[in-house]
């Protein structure tokens, strides 16, 4: 969870973001996008897939720090996620079910783990050109996001 002082988190005046779908936060290194159930019922049906159908050909169980698995999208062999797609926008690239993308990325850079301190925050902005740039996202509007996290949670399994 984010820091606070006296004043509030780092973000209490709020956070400029505006997202340029350079893909970045897609491509290029290993990471994790973790699904909630909501997240793996709407992409099933956005591919006409049974949800186990989904799960087996799309996603990987994750060990997490407290011995759990958590469900996370597969990524190709050059990190690229899953779903990136140099056919998905006129000759750009991009997600190909972006209408229907997981919670995380949607709610890309307001993440907790972005949003601790202001150093974390300046450190993805290195290699984002969105953040810190675009108009002005409120305090509200930031923690609506990590209020939603807590409510749809990442799926988890016990082996």
């Amino acid at each position: 969870m984010p820091k606070k002082s006296e004043s509030g988190p780092f973000y209490a005046r709020g956070l400029r973001f505006s997202c340029t779908r350079c893909s970045t936060c897609c491509r290029f290194e290993s990471g994790f996008v973790f699904l909630s159930e909501k997240d793996a019922s709407l992409l099933g049906t956005t591919l006409k897939m049974r949800y186990d159908e989904f799960t087996e050909t799309f996603c990987r169980w994750i060990p997490s720090s407290d011995g759990a698995f958590q469900l996370s999208l597969k990524e190709k062999p050059n990190y690229d996620c899953v779903f990136w797609s140099s056919k998905a926008a006129a000759n750009e690239g991009g997600c190909s079910v972006y209408e229907t993308r997981p919670l995380q990325c949607r709610a890309f850079p307001f993440w907790a783990s972005l949003l601790g301190d202001e150093d974390s925050w300046e450190e993805a902005a290195r290699d984002c050109p969105g953040m810190n740039n675009g108009p002005l996202n409120s305090r509200d509007s930031i923690e609506k996001w990590l209020a939603m996290r807590q409510m749809e949670p990442i799926i988890s399994r016990n082996v």
